[in-house]
């Protein structure tokens, strides 16, 4: 028996799937409407950012952008620097135009292009810039003859540019200003350098470097190991800190540098030879040092590389010499490494 269906039911809705896109339609071709060639031979002309039909020259386009990639300068290559771009943006020159214009040193031998060189540089940039430009390729100069990285350089310029900014040694020599960014950026990178050799290295003296270093000090609320824009508290730099380098310089083995290093601890536990430099002091631990161990050193070298006079050398090593039952360990002379007759007990001469 056959039921009649009291509504009639409605048409089955048949969903349209829509093809994927996966790009532009390639079946599209650009014909120029001047010549209408079904081959067209269109060129981009990225000199000139233009699209440009090579059949009848006309223009279909123009600020074309150019997407290849840009060209790269090496070290050795010669010529001019073929790269459209400027230098990278640097940090330390924030708030300041980094963008300016180099006129070219090819006059044809007139000798204007240094008359126009000076002229665009007064024009482009103030006083302050051209003081700050000039102090940070001083510094970069002066830490690449002392063989210092380039972090020392970047915190010397941070420190020169808030003592700048803040006016803090107003009046004070620029060479005395940097010396005194580089000797505490040296002390907070761990890398110390003592007065004499900053002062030899920018011919600055120890006076005037010591006032600027005192000033900068109080201002920033250094200490050392702190860094430019914190100060945390770490260990000062201290004889110890000295030795990597002294030991280099001599070319001394790397056994000779740790008991060196416990020898000064010991020394300073002990109260031996306090109130002496921190250079007389590795000085002298060195010289007592190589002689324990049998790896003799003259006092002319070490008194070269430590930057202190032989006299100097003695006094610390007689006071070491004076003790040296509490700085040798035990264990050193039962491993045979140290032997205390061969020290030297004619220093008083």
């Amino acid at each position: 028996m056959a039921y009649s269906q009291p509504f009639p039911l409605a048409a089955p809705q048949v969903q349209k799937v829509q093809a994927p896109s996966y790009g532009p339609d390639l079946s599209v071709r650009l014909i120029c409407p001047e010549c209408r060639d079904p081959n067209p031979e269109i060129a981009e002309e990225f000199g000139s950012g233009d699209l440009v039909c090579r059949n009848c020259g006309l223009v279909l386009g123009d600020r074309i952008v150019d997407t290849r990639s840009e060209w790269r300068t090496f070290a050795n290559d010669e010529g001019d620097d073929p790269s459209r771009v400027g230098a990278a943006g640097d940090p330390l020159m924030e708030g300041r135009e980094q963008l300016d214009t180099v006129v070219s040193f090819r006059d044809g031998g007139s000798g204007m292009a240094r008359e126009l060189q000076r002229a665009a540089s007064r024009a482009q940039s103030s006083r302050a810039e051209r003081n700050l430009l000039t102090a940070f390729r001083d510094i970069s100069s002066w830490c690449d003859q002392f063989s210092l990285p380039k972090t020392i350089s970047d915190i010397a310029k941070q420190l020169y540019k808030r003592s700048d900014e803040e006016k803090l040694l107003r009046g004070k020599p620029l060479d005395a200003v940097i010396a005194a960014c580089i000797f505490i950026a040296c002390r907070q990178a761990h890398v110390p350098r003592t007065f004499r050799e900053i002062c030899n290295l920018t011919h600055v003296s120890k006076k005037i470097l010591g006032q600027c270093y005192k000033a900068l000090e109080q201002a920033f609320n250094l200490t050392p190991g702190a860094s430019a824009t914190t100060s945390t508290p770490s260990p000062s730099s201290g004889p110890e800190n000295l030795l990597v380098r002294y030991c280099n310089h001599l070319d001394l083995p790397a056994n000779v540098q740790s008991i060196c290093s416990d020898i000064i601890v010991e020394a300073r536990k002990h109260g031996i030879a306090d109130g002496r430099s921190p250079v007389s002091i590795a000085g002298g631990a060195i010289y007592f040092t190589c002689n324990l161990l049998g790896k003799v050193k003259s006092l002319r070298d070490i008194s070269a590389v430590a930057g202190v006079s032989e006299g100097t050398i003695k006094l610390v090593y007689r006071l070491y010499y004076m003790d040296k039952e509490k700085l040798v360990k035990k264990e050193w002379i039962d491993d045979g490494k140290a032997d205390l007759s061969r020290l030297p007990n004619d220093m008083n001469r």
